[in-house]
C-alpha cells in the first residue's frame, strides 16, 4: 500500500507548499523556479544534498573559552546554518533527527562530541540504512555520555540506553519487555569513549572505544531471538523490528505532513520502509512527492526554530550580525526550543505545545524586529503573499491593503496563515 504519487505538474502554490515544508520557506523567485516541474523530480533534487556548510559562518565553537561559551557558539552556529546554509532540507532533517535521537547539553558539554553528533545527523539525514544510522548514533560519544552507556559494564549493566533504544528510537512503547531492556544492556556492555571528560577538557576530542574486558559475552534473549549477542546485534534486531518501520514513518509524517498524521498514510510509508530495508531516503522520496503530502496544508505548527528560520528565508536571507544570531538563538530557547537541549530524553512534544501566551508574544517580537524595528533589514523587498502564506492571493489581503509593505509583512508573519506550514 505505497503512497499514491502526485502526478500533476507543480503549481506555484504547490511549489510554495513544498518549500515551506522542506526548506522552512522561500522567496518568490525560488518558488517560481519549481513551478511547472514534476513532484518526483523536485523531491529527488531536494534530497540530493551534500555535506557543504555555509562558507561564511562567524561561529567557531572551538574558540569558546568555557563550556558555556562553546555551547552558545554551537547553538548559534547551527541556527546560522539553518538560516543561510545551502541545504535547508538536510538541516530540516537534522533538526528532526535531533528530536528523535535526543542528546542534551545538560550532560554533553564536549565540543568534539557535539560537532560529531551534528555531522552525523547531517551525513545520515536521508540515510539509505536506518540500521547503520542507529548504530553510528549509539556509538557516538554524545549518545554514550547522554544515556550513560559509557558506564555499562559486565556484571553492572546500565539500562538507560538499552531502554531508550527500544522505547524512543526504534519500536516504541508496547513492543518489547523489561527482559529485552535488561538483555539489551548486557549486549551493549563495554561500549565507551576516551578523552574529553570533565569541564576543563571540553575541547579535547572524544573517541568511541570497545572494551572487551567489560563486555558480557553470555547468551541473551532479545526481541524473541537468542544468541551471544553483541551491541551491534541488538541494534540490528531493534532497527529491523517490524514496528520500527511504523514508528519512524510516523515521525517523518509528523515532520513533513501533519502534527497528527493519518495512520493509513503512515502505514503506507512503513511498507516502503520495510520493503527497502530501512531506506529512509526511499521513504522520503515517496512521501515528498505524494498526494498525501500535497493535500496537507496548514497542518503543522512551526516550532520556534522553524518560525525564526522560516522568517529569515522568506525575507530572502537578510544578513544578520553575529550578536543578532546569538540573540535569536536565545529567543528560540525562551520560546521553548533551545537547540541541542530538549526538555526530556523523548524530545519536544511539538504541535499545540509550541503555542502559549508567553511564546506567542515572543513570536510577535521576533516578527516586529524583522519588519518594524530600527535594525530591521532594509535592503530586501517585501515578500509576496505566495512566499508568506503559500497562496497567490492571501486571505488577509483585503484587510491589510491600506497598510505599507512593512506593516503588511509584520501582520502576516504573526498570522496563523504564516505560523502554520
Amino acid at each position: 500500500m505505497s503512497l499514491k504519487p502526485h502526478t500533476q505538474k507543480l503549481s506555484a502554490e504547490d511549489a510554495a507548499h513544498f518549500l515551506r515544508r522542506t526548506a522552512f520557506g522561500a522567496t518568490d523567485a525560488q518558488i517560481r523556479a519549481l513551478s511547472g516541474r514534476g513532484a518526483a523530480d523536485v523531491a529527488r533534487q531536494a534530497l540530493n544534498f551534500d555535506q557543504r556548510l555555509a562558507a561564511d559562518s562567524p561561529f567557531d565553537p572551538s574558540t569558546g573559552a568555557t563550556p558555556g561559551a562553546m555551547l552558545q557558539l554551537t547553538r548559534a552556529g547551527w541556527l546560522y546554518e539553518l538560516m543561510y546554509g545551502p541545504h535547508p532540507l538536510r538541516e530540516k532533517l537534522a533538526l528532526t533527527w535531533s528530536n528523535h535521537f535526543v542528546v542534551g547539553t545538560d550532560k554533553v558539554r564536549n565540543h568534539s562530541a557535539l560537532s560529531g553528533y551534528l555531522a552525523l545527523l547531517r551525513r545520515q539525514a536521508a540515510t539509505e540504512s536506518f540500521g547503520r544510522f542507529t548504530l553510528e548514533v549509539a556509538q557516538s560519544p554524545a549518545m554514550l555520555r547522554y544515556l550513560d552507556n559509557d558506564q555499562n559494564r559486565k556484571g553492572k549493566p546500565n539500562e538507560n540506553f538499552s531502554r531508550e533504544l527500544l522505547e524512543l528510537f526504534t519500536t516504541g512503547i508496547g513492543h518489547y519487555t523489561e527482559d529485552d531492556v535488561r538483555e539489551g544492556a548486557r549486549a551493549l556492555s563495554g561500549w565507551t569513549f576516551t578523552g574529553g571528560r570533565g569541564n576543563k577538557n571540553f575541547l579535547e576530542k572524544q573517541t568511541f572505544v570497545f572494551n572487551p574486558k567489560q563486555h558480557d559475552t553470555g547468551r541473551k534473549t532479545y526481541l524473541g531471538q537468542t544468541g551471544t549477542f553483541s551491541g551491534e546485534d541488538v541494534i540490528r534486531l531493534a532497527s529491523t523490528h517490524p514496528q520500527t518501520a511504523v514508528f519512524i514513518s510516523r515521525k517523518l509524517h509528523r515532520a513533513f505532513v501533519a502534527d497528527t498524521p493519518d495512520e493509513n498514510a503512515v502505514q503506507g510509508s512503513a511498507e516502503t520502509f520495510r520493503r527497502s530495508g530501512g531506506n529512509v531516503r526511499a521513504v522520503l522520496e515517496e512521501l515528498l512527492s505524494s498526494e498525501v503530502f500535497y493535500a496537507s496544508r496548514a497542518r503543522i505548527i512551526r516550532s520556534p526554530v522553524e518560525y525564526v528560520v522560516g522568517t529569515v528565508r522568506t525575507l530572502g536571507g537578510p544578513r544578520l550580525e553575529p550578536k543578532q544570531v546569538l540573540a535569536l538563538s536565545a529567543t528560540a530557547g525562551r520560546m521553548g526550543q533551545e537547540l541541542l537541549k530538549p526538555d526530556t530524553v523523548k524530545g519536544w512534544d511539538g504541535g499545540r505545545e509550541w503555542i502559549n501566551d508567553s511564546t506567542l508574544l515572543l513570536r510577535l517580537q521576533v516578527a516586529a524586529a524583522f519588519t518594524l524595528g530600527k535594525n530591521a533589514p532594509r535592503d530586501t523587498p517585501a515578500p509576496s503573499d505566495l512566499a508568506l502564506v503559500g497562496r497567490e492571493r492571501s486571505p488577509l489581503a483585503g484587510a491589510l491593503s491600506s497598510l505599507n509593505p512593512r506593516q503588511r509583512t509584520y501582520l502576516t508573519l504573526i498570522s496563523p496563515e504564516f505560523q502554520l506550514a
